[in-house]
């Protein structure tokens, strides 16, 4: 029987892409490192010709692609996303360079869980509220005075390192709880949101930076499965008394 491989736990996730070529040229860099899994949502042009031609040998990973109409949707039960970005943050979550943050991605993978890869806009690059969606923020080191890289070399620069992680033999971290995924996640937040306007502690019309200081603070937990469900119970229960 075929022991599993992690990398196929890993998923490419490319937000709101522009040109067909770099979906498919980022098809190639995937199957070239060993994934396979592609996330495209809303794409402007999907499938393309030219996203095909790019691609070369790799037509099967467009054809495996799943079309995604929101990010939630991509992320469905993944217990972690990196968010690959170049632009500084004023509420920063944990930030790896491109080895280090394979290495971590590669650890969770290596527990038959789900990761993902989000990559912005060619040209804009991801979204703040995009980027409250990952938990951590992976920067690849370029030249300061021409930090500009195109989509398809970013994508190919972390599945090499991803590729590299793997041969790497980097040991388990010592056995934990299972992670609450993503879906279990934005549930707790949703009530905790809920909860805050209720009790007045949250102006809805003047929310100001608290909801993302406290998916940071979450990101930085990894809150296992129970503990996630431990606090909704929490929740539950004041709530009630309000």
């Amino acid at each position: 029987m075929n022991t599993p491989c992690p990398l196929d736990n890993i998923r490419i996730v490319l937000s709101h892409t522009s040109h067909p070529g770099n979906i498919g040229a980022a098809a190639r860099a995937m199957k070239t490192m060993g994934l396979h899994a592609l996330y495209l949502i809303n794409p402007r042009s999907f499938p393309a010709p030219e996203a095909e031609a790019r691609a070369a040998n790799a037509v099967d990973i467009l054809q495996q692609a799943k079309v995604c109409s929101e990010l939630n949707e991509a992320l469905k039960n993944t217990i972690l996303t990196a968010a690959i970005t170049a632009r500084p943050r004023d509420l920063s979550h944990d930030t790896f360079d491109a080895r280090q943050g394979a290495m971590e991605l590669v650890q969770l993978a290596q527990q038959q869980q789900p990761v993902a890869l989000l990559f912005g806009p060619e040209n804009s690059g991801l979204t703040t509220a995009e980027i409250n969606k990952c938990q951590i923020i992976i920067h690849i080191p370029a030249n300061p005075h021409y930090s500009s890289l195109n989509l398809a070399s970013a994508v190919q620069i972390m599945t090499y390192e991803l590729r590299m992680a793997l041969t790497g033999n980097i040991p388990l971290s010592p056995a934990k709880g299972e992670l609450a995924d993503f879906n279990e996640l934005e549930l707790l937040y949703a009530h905790l949101e809920q909860l805050m306007v209720t009790s007045g502690f949250l102006d809805p019309q003047k929310p100001k930076l608290l909801m993302q200081r406290i998916r940071r603070l979450f990101a930085r937990a990894r809150l296992e499965k129970e503990e996630a469900q431990i606090l909704r119970g929490i929740l539950t229960a004041l709530g009630k008394r309000w």
